[in-house]
């Protein structure tokens, strides 16, 4: 079929391209940009004014909640909203129930991914045995099954000895080693980020320092064992500052921030609403800006949804009782945007939308 795009924002960073023009597919390719053809004849054509026209997104942490959790969300529920909104490749952590730890688990989701027939998805194999940091998991299984890299999620390794002997693994397998930093015992069981408004709030907290720690302890194993590490979800000025400092040693090192740590703070919090109630928490303003001028300046690698979808009654608690997490796919763009893009409120049960609740815009 021969399809017109009319009226669309291109977008194409990898060919310099953002203006306004038309887009020419023939037979599922692209054909032409601005001017059709000679002997062009449009099949179709749709009208994309108001709408951007890109390249696929690709989403690093997109919490798909199958198996184990579908009462939040199904494969196949969220990879149609990551489709929506523009993503047609997501990466799954290998936080599910049960742990993807095992190629059979790995078949399940490629399985329930080919049923629903939208978004790609490539999970992440784990790190360790039940995401429980003492025994390795099966990495040479998990990578022949199709997991892109491996990864202890939000579970920190506790054993150093461990955490080295998990690296040097995934060396030999040429796997991606993701780490989400947090220190095990700085501000455990912490909820916000450290600061007076948590003091006056009464709610525990979780220090930048948490963060920056576990960044320069992985930091120190990954310049020993040359292994590949990709830090997520940075909420931290400093940890930023420690990884960029170390790739300019030399290290193969790439991080990434959650879209929403670029518009949100601590203060947003407010009086206790549990909808802002994220791992890593929020940090401050100075925190903020860190990141975004790292993003401008490409010492942050990628923007994630960090997208973790819950049903109602999870953030239908005290704060410190609600579990973390934001859904984020159904309005990334916007963020990217700030405003400017089509933005729609997710369906009643599929999260809670911060830009909707929020007061911030992008700069």
């Amino acid at each position: 079929m021969n399809i017109r795009i009319s009226n669309g924002r291109l977008v194409d960073p990898a060919n310099r391209l953002d203006d306004t023009q038309d887009l020419f597919i023939s037979n599922g390719r692209i054909v032409a940009i601005g001017r059709a053809p000679r002997g062009f004849a449009a099949q179709r054509v749709i009208d994309a004014g108001g709408c951007l026209v890109t390249p696929g997104f690709v989403d690093i942490a997109t919490h798909l909640r199958e198996p184990g959790q579908e009462h939040k969300g199904t494969i196949a529920s969220e990879t149609a909203a990551a489709v929506a909104s523009g993503f047609t490749t997501v990466c799954c952590p290998p936080n599910t129930q049960p742990i993807i730890d095992t190629p059979a688990v790995v078949e399940l989701i490629h399985h329930r991914a080919q049923q629903a027939n939208s978004a790609r998805v490539v999970p992440l194999g784990a790190l360790t045995q039940g995401l429980a940091g003492k025994v390795l998991s099966e990495m040479a299984a998990l990578k022949g099954m199709g997991c892109v890299g491996v990864s202890n999620a939000r579970e920190p390794v506790t054993d150093t000895n461990v955490l080295r002997r998990a690296m040097e693994y995934a060396t030999t397998l040429d796997l991606t080693v993701h780490i989400q930093p947090r220190d095990a015992w700085l501000g455990r069981g912490g909820c916000m980020h450290e600061s007076p408004l948590s003091t006056r709030l009464g709610l525990p907290s979780i220090p930048a320092a948490a963060e920056a720690m576990e960044v320069a302890r992985v930091l120190m194993l990954c310049e020993a064992t040359g292994t590949k590490v990709h830090f997520g979800r940075i909420s931290s000025g400093r940890a930023l500052s420690l990884i960029t400092e170390a790739r300019q040693r030399g290290a193969r090192v790439t991080a990434d921030t959650g879209i929403a740590y670029l518009l949100m703070t601590a203060d947003d919090i407010g009086t206790f609403d549990p909808a802002y109630h994220v791992q890593p928490p929020f940090r401050g303003e100075e925190d903020r800006t860190a990141l975004r001028q790292g993003h401008k300046r490409g010492d942050v690698d990628a923007l994630c949804s960090d997208h973790q979808p819950h049903n109602r009654d999870a953030k239908a608690a005290p704060f410190e009782s609600t579990e973390p997490g934001i859904s984020m796919l159904d309005t990334f763009v916007d963020a990217v945007e700030g405003g400017r893009a089509r933005h729609r409120r997710p369906a009643p049960g599929r999260g809670f939308c911060h830009l909707c609740a929020g007061t911030n815009t992008w700069p």
